[in-house]
């Protein structure tokens, strides 16, 4: 008697543990894996000073780590640093890229999106996100004042790793990819003279307009005239002094002044975040 008894509470105790079990696979299978990259710190506190160009290149132009920085710096490409007069190069060039730039490394509030792209009209630089974590970095050359870059937020739509400009069909768009349809405006590989130069659109470096054509994500279309999911949001913001000295120059006086914070970051996204959740749920049911 006493065995039969004890047989539902038994059974009772085998099912609860069955479905515990059920409920943990269940529960790690969903959580999306965050991406940790441990960047290099400069050795030492970074500062900013003045140095001639053709001087600084005579004892560094070989030294790609560099170049790299000083020309992520200057906002302009190996070519049009060349032509520069003079240039501002860090004290310290032993840290990793993102040290140089002003985007934070963490943003909390992005945390629940799985990628976003900002641009800073001010620092004329860019930064991909991923769960909240900087993957990648880099100088832009956007909009002029007569041209200017739209803020606001956008998504990625359809991408083509050749295109021909819509203002000049002697221009060719390598790795471009449209955020704007109406307006024609993407982000693209063309040269950066290290200034605000585009018709509205957003210039990059080769190797970080390629980065991005394969790591953002194009649109998926329900039909010829219809989207079903819009593509990776990008968010652009500021505004550019065009009547005052380059914003970069600032830094030979006070390192921190182009430097974007957690906080910043915050106010920029928090009136989309919503829409960006929104077409994130979307585009995960449609994948």
């Amino acid at each position: 008697m006493k065995k039969l008894h004890n047989t539902p509470f038994v059974l009772i105790l085998i099912l609860l543990i069955l479905f515990s079990c059920k409920n943990e696979r269940t529960t790690k299978t969903t959580i999306k894996e965050k991406k940790t990259i441990t960047y290099k710190k400069p050795e030492s506190s970074v500062s900013y000073h003045f140095e001639n160009t053709k001087e600084w290149l005579k004892t560094n132009k070989t030294d790609s780590s560099k170049l790299s920085i000083a020309c992520a710096v200057n906002r302009t490409d190996k070519a049009n640093l060349t032509k520069m007069d003079s240039i501002i190069v860090p004290t310290d060039f032993s840290g990793d890229l993102v040290y140089y730039l002003p985007f934070p490394l963490h943003v909390a509030s992005l945390e629940n999106v799985s990628k976003v792209l900002i641009f800073s009209y001010p620092a004329q630089a860019f930064a991909a996100y991923e769960n909240g974590e900087l993957v990648y970095t880099g100088p832009t050359n956007m909009g002029r004042k007569k041209d200017p870059t739209p803020t606001g937020l956008f998504f990625t739509n359809w991408k083509a790793e050749k295109t021909t400009s819509t203002f000049n069909d002697e221009w060719d768009l390598k790795w471009n990819f449209n955020i704007e349809n109406k307006l024609g405006v993407g982000f693209h590989q063309y040269e950066l003279p290290g200034y605000p130069a585009s018709h509205s659109c957003l210039r990059l470096l080769e190797k970080d307009a390629k980065y991005l054509y394969k790591w953002a994500d194009e649109w998926i279309l329900k039909d010829s005239e219809n989207v079903k999911v819009k593509g990776t949001p990008v968010i652009v913001f500021g505004n550019y002094p065009f009547d005052g000295p380059k914003p970069w120059f600032e830094l030979v006086h006070d390192p921190k002044t182009l430097k974007i914070s957690e906080s910043d970051i915050d106010k920029q996204v928090e009136p989309f975040l919503k829409s960006i959740l929104d077409n994130q749920k979307v585009r995960e049911i449609a994948q």
